[in-house]
């Protein structure tokens, strides 16, 4: 596609997000692996080439490098963190090992005129996170930014046309970061805009009707935004030739299955076949305290169910995430593993090598399957619903699950819900629930001395789920939330708020 950028993955978390922003941008944008052939480069050559984070040294043994003749094919080429790191050591500079690691938020200080900074303030905020550092760039760079305390934040060699920032321009921390990646498309890369939304419907709507015509197609729906949107856009392309099947697990939210078959079937049209296999996940998962078994139970007792809700199928539709993709496997490069999530499960991968799993949203984010349900004029209420996790609430009850754990923490999350919908805080945070935790806490109730459940709420802001804050509730709305837990769940005393943004702590504690 003429004006593509070409990213070059060397296991970053980030890196798909580095996709994500350059198609906001209006640009086309292809992930590889780091050690994608200069060849296959060349084939097709790409407006522009960025080189992503990744979690290795550049000063170990083995560290994932690419060729050298990269940097000599007149290329454009933005190098962030490992990136820069990598092509300053390959091409003579020195890196080394940080005497104090810098992570988070960091002042940039712009020390140079440079295309890659045009009308970028000064001095601004941006996300590092590295433990080595450039400490001598190589023969023609020059250093354009530090940060605060002198590290070097960015250099350039402006003849080689090869840029390089030490800091996260792609996520949304970095408040100038989407001005100087479009510097990078546009002033220096020359790319074109020719990425859209509604160029992936298009796309996708024509690639389903070519892959599942005359198959029998199956698809998973639990009302999220993600699977309502993907069941919508498929019952345009297939003509409402596939089969939708609901599953009850048992996990879900205070009355959540009434509400899923109601906009499933009454407000969407969709044709919707419902499983209640609560009994069976919850006869599975007893006894299970260990995060990632509760998740491969739940995932491999989800597609036991799907075999026998529908024996005979070609391909089971999911609608998987990015950051589901890349928190569970190495996809297209080396990233390393946060959680094994339940449609990464061994089961789901078998039908994978198979053939037989179709992921329309597997390169998407949140966000921007929120504009493709828009696109597609699903109901804002629904496409605006909060992310609710496969594995439900197993994973918001830490330890083992119980009926009586899972009715409390259905109460406990259906009144701290209410209170931000009532206050309005519901459509400011991008996701909000409460936990149930394994401590028992010491209080006074009645005059009398009680051990009590622990609740904890947790509430936050972000565009894409890769990286989020807490969210800074107005103290009435958690004193009104807290205050109704604790008086209508007898069981509970204590009701705790997490302030913790993400890195370092993940969204869901488990």
């Amino acid at each position: 596609m003429k004006g593509k950028i070409l990213i070059l993955d060397f296991g970053s978390q980030y890196t798909q997000l580095i996709a994500r922003r350059v198609r906001e941008l209006g640009v086309f944008s292809e992930i590889q692996p780091y050690n994608y052939s200069l060849k296959k480069i060349l084939a097709a050559p790409p407006a522009g080439i960025i080189l992503s984070g990744g979690p290795a040294s550049t000063t170990a043994a083995g560290a994932p490098r690419v060729g050298r003749e990269l940097f000599a094919a007149g290329i454009p080429i933005l190098g962030i963190c490992y990136g820069m790191q990598l092509l300053t050591r390959m091409q003579g500079g020195r890196v080394e090992r940080s005497a104090r690691r810098e992570y988070g938020k960091a002042q940039l200080d712009i020390k140079a005129v440079t295309p890659l900074f045009e009308n970028v303030p000064d001095h601004s905020t941006v996300w590092m996170s590295h433990g080595d550092s450039v400490a001598t760039p190589a023969p023609g760079y020059h250093v354009t930014a530090r940060s605060a305390d002198g590290t070097i934040a960015a250099i350039e060699n402006r003849s080689k046309n090869i840029f390089a920032v030490q800091f996260h321009p792609e996520v949304m921390h970095s408040l100038e970061g989407k001005k100087i990646l479009a510097n990078f498309l546009f002033a220096i890369a020359k790319t074109d805009r020719s990425w859209s939304m509604k160029n992936f419907i298009e796309n996708e709507t024509a690639k389903l009707r070519e892959q599942c015509l005359g198959k029998r197609v199956v698809l998973g729906v639990s009302g999220g935004v993600d699977s309502t949107t993907l069941a919508v856009l498929l019952q345009r392309a297939l003509a409402g030739k596939v089969t939708s099947i609901f599953v009850n697990n048992g996990l879900l939210r205070l009355d959540e299955e009434k509400e899923v078959l109601d906009n499933l079937r009454r407000r969407l049209g969709l044709k919707v076949t419902y499983i209640n296999a609560s009994g069976r996940f919850l006869k599975n998962l007893k006894g299970v305290a260990a995060p990632e078994r509760k998740r491969k139970i739940i995932g491999k007792t989800f597609i036991d169910v799907f075999y026998r809700g529908l024996k005979n199928f070609d391909f089971l539709i999911q609608g998987t995430l990015y950051p589901d993709v890349i928190e569970s496997n190495p996809v297209q490069g080396p990233s390393q593993t946060i959680k094994t999530h339940h449609n990464r499960v061994r089961e789901v991968q078998k039908l994978e090598r198979q053939g037989r799993i179709i992921e329309p949203f597997k390169f998407l984010f949140k966000d921007e399957v929120r504009e493709v349900a828009r696109l597609l004029d699903i109901p804002a209420d629904i496409l605006n619903r909060h992310p609710f996790p496969g594995p439900g609430l197993a994973v918001r009850i830490l330890g083992d699950i119980t009926p009586r754990k899972l009715a409390i923490l259905k109460q406990a999350d259906d009144i701290f819900i209410s209170e931000l919908k009532s206050s309005g805080w519901y459509e400011k945070t991008w996701q909000a629930f409460a936990v149930l935790l394994p401590v028992r806490s010491v209080g006074v109730m009645g005059d009398e001395r009680a051990y009590g459940n622990v609740i904890a709420l947790r509430a936050v802001t972000s565009t894409d789920g890769m990286t989020a804050n807490w969210a800074a509730l107005p103290a009435e709305v958690l004193d009104a939330a807290a205050n109704r837990i604790v008086r209508q769940i007898r069981a509970v005393n204590r009701v705790a708020y997490d302030i913790t943004s993400k890195p370092p702590a993940t969204i869901e504690w488990e």
